[in-house]
Parts: C-alpha cells; sequence; structure tokens
C-alpha cells in the first residue's frame, strides 16, 4: 500500500508540474503533504509528519546555503564584468555562426562541468552564454539542453554525487569504476558535441550566419548601457579571474566546505568591487529576489524528500522496485539494473536511490553471478536522466536563468539523454565493465 502511494504521490506531482497546473514550490509542498496526510488517515505510520519534514530542511540546508551565496557570488562577478572577455572571445571565434556558438557552449560546459558540481556549471555557463545567446537571437532552450546533458555525463567522475554513493554503498574501488565509466563518457561526449553541431545547423538556417565586420563585432562586445557600466570594473579582471579559478579549485579540492567558500567568495567579491557600503547593499538587493526564488525550491524538495522517505514511501518503492523482474532475466540482470536505474534515479533522489534500492538489487545480483562493481557500474547508466528530475536542486536555477519551462525542457532534454543512457550501456558492455549474460 505504501509503494501505491508513494507511486501516486510522484507521478501526480509530476503531472501538475509538467502540465504547469501548480508551480514547482507549490507542489513539492502540497502533494507529498497531502499524501502523507492520507497514509496517515490510512493507519500506515504513526504521526511524524513534522520530525520527517525538519529531517528533509536539515538534509538541504547545507545545499541552499551555498546556492544562496553562490548565486551572489557569480551575480557580483557578472555585474564587475568578469565573463565580458569570455563573450567577447565566443564572438569573435564564431563571427555570427550559431554552429560555431554551441559547439563552443558544449565544450565549455564540459570542462566546468569537470568539477562535479551542477550549480557551479550553471552559474559560469549561463553567466558567459546567455548574453551571447541573447544578442543574436539563439534559442534559450539549446544552451539549457547543453548544459544539462554535458554535467549529466561529467557527474559520473568518482567525486560526483552519484558515482561516490555507489562507491562507499557497494564499497568498490573508485579507481576501477573511473577506468570503467570513462570511454562511455568519452564516447557521449562526443555524441554530445555533434548534438550542439546539429542543434548549430538548425538555428543557422533559422537565422542564417550573420556575417560580422570587425566594428560589429567590438559594437557586440562593447558594453554602452550607463548603468552597467557604472557597475563594470575592468581593472579588477584579473584579480577576480584569479578569485574565481581559486574558488573553484578548492571546491574541486574538497579542503573546505562549499558554503563557506561561496560566503567568504561573496564577502571578498563585495570588497575588491563594490567598496562603499551604499554599493554593497545595492548589489546584494539587486540579487536577492533570484537567490531566493531558486533558495525556496531546495527547502521545499526537502520537505517533499523528508516526506517521501521518512513515511516509508521510498522504502516501499525500492522494495517494488526490486520485486517486479522475473526470475528468468537472473541471467540478464546486470542490464537489467541498467534500465531499472534510469527511472529509480528520476523518480527517487540519488540517496534514496544508492541507498534505498541499490543494495536490494545488488544482493539479487549476487545471487545471479555479479559482482559488486558489476552491479555498482550497471546502477550508474540511468543517470543520463536523473539531472532532468524535479527532484534535483540546481535545475531550478537553470530553468529560472534561461526562463525556461521546465515541462518543455524535460522534453528537448530527454530526447537527446536517451542517446547517452543507450551509449552508457552499449560502451560499458562492450569494454566489460558489466556482461550482457552471466550464466547461471
Amino acid at each position: 500500500m505504501l509503494a501505491i502511494l508513494g507511486y501516486a504521490m510522484v507521478i501526480i506531482f509530476m503531472l501538475l508540474i509538467m502540465k504547469k497546473w501548480l508551480s514547482p514550490f507549490t507542489a513539492l509542498i502540497s502533494i507529498p503533504l497531502l499524501f502523507t496526510i492520507i497514509g496517515l488517515a490510512l493507519g500506515l505510520y504513526p504521526q511524524k509528519i513534522g520530525a520527517w519534514a525538519l529531517k528533509g530542511l536539515e538534509s538541504v540546508s547545507v545545499t541552499g546555503v551555498m546556492l544562496l551565496f553562490a548565486i551572489l557570488y557569480f551575480s557580483i562577478m557578472l555585474d564587475a564584468g568578469l565573463f565580458d572577455p569570455v563573450t567577447a572571445f565566443v564572438i569573435k571565434v564564431a563571427k555570427g555562426d550559431p554552429v560555431k556558438i554551441l559547439l563552443g557552449t558544449a565544450i565549455v560546459a564540459a570542462t566546468v562541468s569537470l568539477n562535479g558540481d551542477g550549480t557551479t556549471t550553471t552559474l559560469i555557463c549561463c553567466s558567459a552564454f546567455i548574453p551571447i545567446y541573447k544578442k543574436l537571437n539563439l534559442k534559450m532552450m539549446n544552451l539549457g539542453v547543453l548544459i544539462i546533458l554535458q554535467n549529466t555525463i561529467m557527474n559520473l567522475l568518482p567525486w560526483g554525487g552519484p558515482t561516490a554513493r555507489a562507491i562507499s554503498v557497494l564499497k568498490i574501488d573508485e579507481s576501477v569504476v573511473l577506468r570503467s565509466v570513462a570511454p562511455g563518457m568519452a564516447v557521449a561526449i562526443i555524441y554530445m558535441l555533434f548534438v550542439a553541431v546539429y542543434l548549430g545547423r538548425k538555428e543557422r538556417k533559422r537565422l542564417g550566419i550573420v556575417d560580422l565586420s570587425q566594428e560589429e563585432i567590438a559594437e557586440l562586445t562593447v558594453v554602452t548601457d550607463p548603468s552597467v557600466l557604472e557597475l563594470r570594473r575592468p581593472k579588477m579582471i584579473w584579480p577576480n579571474a584569479i578569485m574565481t579559478l581559486v574558488l573553484v579549485g578548492l571546491l574541486v579540492s574538497g579542503l573546505f566546505p562549499s558554503p563557506f567558500l561561496f560566503i567568504v567568495g561573496t564577502a571578498i567579491a563585495l570588497l575588491l568591487n563594490y567598496r562603499s557600503m551604499k554599493q554593497q547593499r545595492e548589489r546584494i538587493e539587486a540579487h536577492a529576489g533570484d537567490a531566493v526564488q531558486v533558495v525556496i525550491l531546495i527547502f521545499a524538495a526537502g520537505i517533499f524528500m523528508g516526506l517521501l522517505t521518512g513515511s516509508g514511501m521510498a522504502t516501499a518503492i525500492a522494495k517494488s522496485l526490486g520485486s517486479i523482474i522475473p526470475d528468468s532475466l537472473g541471467s540478464f540482470w546486470g542490464l537489467v539494473v541498467a534500465v531499472i536505474s534510469a527511472p529509480g534515479v528520476f523518480f527517487l533522489s540519488n540517496d534514496a536511490f544508492y541507498f534505498g534500492v541499490l543494495p536490494v538489487l545488488a544482493e539479487t545480483g549476487y545471487h545471479y553471478g555479479f559482482t559488486a562493481m558489476q552491479m555498482g557500474l550497471a546502477s550508474l547508466m540511468g543517470q543520463a536522466f536523473h539531472l532532468l528530475s524535479p527532484l534535483v536542486a540546481f535545475i531550478y536555477l537553470l530553468l529560472r536563468l534561461t526562463d525556461l519551462d521546465m515541462g518543455a525542457w524535460q522534453r528537448e532534454s530527454g530526447k537527446w539523454a536517451v542517446g547517452i543512457f543507450i551509449i552508457f550501456i552499449v560502451v560499458t558492455i562492450a569494454t566489460g565493465g558489466v556482461p550482457l549474460y552471466v550464466a547461471r
């Protein structure tokens, strides 16, 4: 009964979001609360709704704080003009060719995603490319698709969230995991470069190549708005760039917690670029609205997961996923786990899937002759779709910055994510990471 209630909750939530009948914030709060109350009325669990919600909030509190100050930091950098040279370089190289711009987007998104943090990738890529897309009237949907799918691929690195969870749950060697996922990641990145070229050609057909003269390129790259110029700090480009590189490096190294880094970074950024208290207050007020819009969704998602997990619905969903597969498919269990992982990581958080579902699937796999490494690799295949889930916090930042509708963005990204999913499976099987068949 709990599993049915959990599935119904997730499906109705998704329907309401995709049909735009409720906003993400109101849906994230009201739908799980409603279904949790229904379960309580049916006597499925004791009344601990407040405690479950609080635990969920605690689980996302660090992410919420980090996002708040990350948005402020990169917004200040954008105001100061840190990304103006990047915009100018891409425009000069592309010379108005949509193919080159979208290809550049894909390359930069993959490179920035090396740090394994979707929020940082989103903020950096959007700050650098949104001005270009707006100036040349390119579809913002293409930017949203390329950022999320390149980040999806790079998220399989061992320091990425899902891989780290699989490694810790199954106690497998991270160096072996990296060697096993690297070929599939490489092929998937190449695939996305072709996707970028394809989308760029469609944009070229729609808009044509804008044959820009040197004067026109200069005009596109020179800021003329007095209110914007007042905020620019051209003399601080190098200090800001060095500080940002150090910040990203420290994020990757894991020496300090990310919220601490962004809080300190924001304070230093304000001191370096806007000395007076009045200027600092104005910059915070200018970007607080965008930051709050994202952060409230993070906390709402925390309540969603707190109620889903605390009520036992997440566990019930996990057990049902492991029980619906017929025993005759045991020899193909690696492929079965790969297929299950797609809806598993979409409808559940990484924590719920890797800590709740994967142990059940792995134990079953051991019975059929599969190893822990093979089960871990198979469980990562579905990550092709995970970042399209409304349970992923930073996608709300991406959608807000690009002004995209969630449903339309999910559909457009999803059709290309299918290719990534197939590549992950085919290459992992071909390289021996996960056997297609194990004789019983």
